[in-house]
């Protein structure tokens, strides 16, 4: 158990590290990620506040259909959520749906907020996470465990990775408030 506590202890320092580079960087943004509307979030404002609350949830455990903190999340559930409280983005219910909502992004071209997408139950976009940076992605693995933080140069993640999507208020419903 100390082990699992020093290994979550040291994916929150890396990823604390990676979040500080992404603010220094702030101002070699590309245009999109600067880009404001009247009275809304610009992009990077609202992948920051998705990356935030995602890490946030650290911990959390998993249940099957779950979407709330209070209960457990699943995976599509779990990001979900982050970005109906992050951004205030309504996402399908589904990976295999949400991973036809936004962009294809390639694996070189990854931003923290971009969405990952694995084939963990022998077939395609079965599970989904969000990328934090630096290989790291945050997500519900599956029953008995947590939301947590995980690699994906890992040899289990690398070998079912899919493909990513990036996803915008354009692409998605916004939710109402």
């Amino acid at each position: 158990m100390r082990s699992m506590s020093l290994k979550i202890l040291l994916q929150a320092c890396i990823l604390a590290c990676a979040l500080l580079a992404r603010g220094a960087l702030a101002d070699e943004l590309p245009a999109h990620a600067r880009e404001t509307r009247p009275g809304s979030l610009s992009y990077s404002d609202g992948m920051q506040q998705i990356i935030d609350r995602a890490v946030e949830l650290i911990g959390v455990r998993y249940r099957r259909s779950g979407d709330r903190p209070q209960t457990g999340f699943d995976c599509s559930g779990f990001v979900g959520y982050v970005f109906r409280e992050g951004m205030g983005l309504i996402l399908p219910r589904v990976s295999r749906e949400i991973s036809k909502a936004g962009a294809p992004v390639s694996k070189d071209a990854l931003e923290p907020g971009d969405l990952v997408f694995f084939n963990t139950m022998r077939h395609a976009f079965s599970h989904v996470g969000i990328y934090l940076g630096d290989h790291l992605f945050v997500h519900a693995p599956r029953t008995g465990e947590r939301v947590r933080i995980d690699d994906l140069q890992e040899r289990y993640w690398a070998r079912r990775y899919n493909g990513a999507r990036r996803v915008s208020g354009s692409m998605v419903f916004a939710a109402q408030r």
